[in-house]
């Protein structure tokens, strides 16, 4: 059975998060909207896939593979855009030898993921951050392997490390190899995907973290999505670069296997480096003391 997959190109409202990856290939709830889509068609009897890419297609090429992972073929078709449904259709679908998938699914454009058609998670940060929400109870199917529910609505990966005095509120995504440190606070609302460190103290909400990211624990993340040393707003659309990484940074150039104390010594010399310039009294200034109360000539003070 065939079908056509066409991937998204340019989306002028989610620029901020293209500029790490192709849409169709960043993370959500730990995988991309290609694979739930040809996961979603394997399923439906697809073993064919023609993909189409307009965006850094050598990049989507390398995310993919060669679709074993679903029993599918797949054949990659690199354009200058991304054509309309019906230039696809005239394109790739025209021709009717073999079987085809019965439409829509005999060409999708990846725009939404299967079980959510409603949500149009490429139209802004905040259809983005909804539909990872939404997501969260719908996400548990039988291939995520050590996937948990480990309260009513927090849902756990492969891996993952959690502190005994952590409070998690759902509904809360935690992904693979991720760590949350004593009295961090996640959630509600929150995706952490794979191999996330939230340090004691750190408090997250209405927020997703990108994968490989630091989050230090004197650090509060609220409606936005943190991804390495960069922060989103999903409201307004704001972006923020986070200078000191004690604070928020990537752990992509670190080694995966980051303990909890490699991480406590970083963020000492981390913290030892910023007292040390000249604008560390911004960061370390103490309140004066009070002032003495002048009193009048002759008088005495009080015992």
């Amino acid at each position: 059975m065939k079908t056509v997959l066409i991937c998204p190109a340019e989306r002028p409202a989610l620029a901020a998060l293209a500029q790490r990856r192709p849409l169709v290939t960043l993370p959500l709830l730990g995988r991309s909207l290609l694979d739930y889509w040809l996961q979603h068609l394997a399923s439906l009897g697809a073993t064919q896939a023609t993909v189409v890419v307009a965006d850094r297609a050598d990049a989507v090429a390398r995310h993919l593979g060669e679709g074993a992972r679903w029993g599918v073929e797949v054949e990659f078709v690199r354009v200058a855009s991304e054509p309309s449904r019906e230039e696809a259709y005239a394109l790739y679908r025209e021709d009717e030898r073999g079987r085809w998938l019965e439409a829509p699914n005999d060409l999708v454009v990846l725009e939404h993921l299967p079980a959510l058609p409603k949500r149009r998670p490429l139209d802004s940060y905040a259809d983005w951050f909804a539909t990872a929400r939404d997501f969260i109870p719908l996400a548990l199917t039988p291939d995520r392997v050590g996937l948990r529910e480990i309260q009513p609505g927090v849902w756990a990966g492969l891996r993952t490390r959690i502190a005994p005095s952590a409070k998690l509120e759902g509904p809360c995504w935690i992904g693979d190899d991720a760590y949350v440190g004593p009295n961090a606070h996640v959630g509600p609302n929150v995706v952490l995907e794979d191999r996330v460190l939230v340090e004691a103290g750190a408090r997250v909400t209405d927020s997703i973290v990108g994968p490989d990211t630091f989050v230090g624990g004197v650090t509060e993340i609220r409606q936005s999505f943190a991804w390495g040393s960069q922060l989103i707003n999903w409201r307004s659309g704001s972006t923020l670069r986070v200078a000191e990484d004690f604070l928020l940074c990537s752990l992509e150039a670190k080694p995966h296997g980051f303990t909890p104390v490699a991480w406590w010594r970083r963020k000492a010399e981390a913290l030892a480096r910023a007292f040390a310039s000249p604008a560390a009294g911004l960061l370390r200034r103490e309140p004066l003391a009070p002032s003495p109360t002048p009193r009048p000539a002759g008088s005495r003070a009080p015992y």
